[in-house]
């Protein structure tokens, strides 16, 4: 098997604002892609419209920059016609989660074999800072100048609801574990917490730094306590049918009550809980929150074609001509 770096992945040079969460993101995206060795020539990155979905024009591969909110349905049609490619979809949350919403769940509920990167900055950064689905209520925009007056959505929740099979979500800052989920990815969501410089600055500054995602943070590792704090301080244990922070060494916990991840457990209950956590009481939670294996949409589509092809008596065009009665005109 030939080994890859990440400069074998690159191309062009990137044109997004200095400081833009889409560099960090991308960086790590070329790494990824190089330690899971599927060669560039068997890749295809599909994106949508918006900042982030210029990235298939850095890639060296093949790649192809679709309509607003399309970049899930070309993804579906390529890798049921090119089963063999790698196809990743990167998707910004406006593109992706708005006019693209509908086509986001349903490549959940079919359960498609793509890895889809949603790229969250909680704004339309493109059309130059408008509100999207998932800024908080009350959030001021140009397209909201007194705040919002509805809810955001929560991409876990809809991943979930659409009976997702894999969930991940990491901050574009951390290249370590942006890269691991990406790895880890197969039919599945991974969430990319980032920045907007210019739109919507700090928007994610509870996680931003390293310093700060080890007091705000919880890195979910499958069969491994759900431990987090600057040492290890704090964990997660159930209450009721709820989760509760707890501190080791007060009132008798020691790591031994602290909840076992399990991503891979059918039952979502546990880990969309987790997926929605967020502070000031609880810790987001990064890393794979969700992964079970399933049958995919691609594999039983062709598994599908197989099966009927065999039992017709034609298998192309040529002879489904031939199955009828036939006249040949002089």
């Amino acid at each position: 098997m030939c080994e890859y770096t990440a400069k074998d992945f690159k191309k062009g040079q990137p044109r997004w604002c200095p400081g833009c969460g889409d560099h960090f993101f991308l960086a790590s995206l070329h790494k990824a892609m190089a330690e899971i060795g599927v060669p560039p020539h068997q890749t295809a990155v599909i994106s949508g419209i918006g900042c982030s979905s210029r990235l298939p024009h850095y890639m060296n591969t093949y790649g192809m920059n679709t309509i607003h909110g399309r970049a899930a349905a070309i993804a579906t049609g390529c890798k049921v016609t090119n089963p063999e490619l790698a196809v990743w979809q990167v998707s910004g949350d406006g593109d992706g989660l708005a006019i693209g919403g509908n086509h986001f769940i349903h490549a959940n509920r079919r359960n498609i074999n793509l890895n889809m990167i949603l790229l969250n900055n909680r704004i339309y950064g493109l059309t130059k800072g408008q509100y999207s689905p998932t800024s908080p209520r009350g959030f001021v925009s140009k397209s909201s100048p007194y705040g919002t007056v509805e809810d955001p959505f929560q991409p876990a929740e809809l991943c979930f609801g659409a009976r997702g099979h894999f969930f991940a979500r990491a901050v574009a800052t951390d290249a370590a574990g942006t890269i691991e989920i990406l790895k880890a990815a197969y039919a599945s969501v991974c969430e990319i917490l980032q920045n907007c410089v210019i739109f919507n600055n700090g928007t994610h500054d509870s996680v931003a730094k390293k310093e700060d995602r080890a007091k705000n943070a919880i890195y979910l590792e499958h069969g491994k306590p759900m431990l987090f704090g600057e040492n290890n301080e704090y964990g997660l244990m159930q209450e009721g049918f709820g989760l509760k922070v707890v501190k080791l060494g007060e009132n008798g916990i020691t790591e031994k009550d602290i909840l076992i991840h399990d991503a891979h457990c059918e039952d979502n209950t546990l880990q969309l809980k987790l997926a929605l956590m967020e502070g000031p009481d609880f810790p987001i939670a990064l890393g794979v929150i969700r992964d079970v294996e399933a049958p995919t949409y691609d594999d039983a589509v062709h598994a599908q074609i197989e099966e009927v092809s065999a039992k017709k008596k034609y298998h192309n065009f040529e002879e489904l001509l031939m199955t009828n009665d036939t006249w040949e005109v002089k």
